[in-house]
């Protein structure tokens, strides 16, 4: 055992013996997010709905900490759709809550991210291309799902939306 799982253990038991009353209220941050499965399956989907367009693409899902949660490959997309995919997914996750926006084509058509904003294109992880939309339950903010590898962004845009809403019941509106 590594003296970090004995410090996580250590932790964990001696949490166990102090009763969620002893938290002073407000002091614990819970943030929703998609469970892990229904992250992965709406990744999938979101590379089958564009396979079934002719398309190879790769999907990424990422949480509310900005971090991959589910990323599904295509079979034949080239290398550099992995990180493009994340990209659209953070920028529409974080910009898209920051200005009000469901995806990163809306992004760009309201001027975000373009040449008045062209400073923001240098922050890392983010991209102002189309293909990412944000997940919401309703006004809360669950994430982002990005895609690429399709032949343009709209077409890869239009992808990640038609799989969200394939799961917007699941997900709450």
């Amino acid at each position: 055992m590594t003296l970090r799982n004995l410090r996580h253990l250590l932790l964990g038991v001696a949490l166990a013996g102090v009763g969620a009353s002893a938290f002073a209220a407000g002091s614990i941050v819970e943030t929703p997010k998609l469970q892990w499965r229904l992250a992965s399956q709406l990744a999938a989907d979101a590379v089958s709905v564009c396979e079934s367009r002719g398309y190879s693409v790769t999907a990424t899902v990422v949480d509310t900490s900005g971090h991959q949660q589910a990323v599904v490959k295509g079979d034949t997309v080239p290398l550099q759709s992995l990180s493009v995919s994340y990209r659209k997914a953070y920028t529409a996750y974080s910009y898209g809550q920051a200005f009000d926006k469901s995806s990163t084509g809306e992004l760009l058509k309201s001027g975000h991210g373009g040449p008045a904003d062209a400073a923001l294109n240098t922050i890392p992880e983010v991209m102002f291309v189309p293909g990412g939309v944000i997940i919401r339950a309703g006004k809360t903010v669950l994430g982002g799902l990005g895609v690429s590898g399709a032949p343009g962004g709209d077409k890869d845009e239009a992808c990640a939306a038609e799989a969200l809403s394939h799961f917007q019941e699941q997900i709450g509106r």
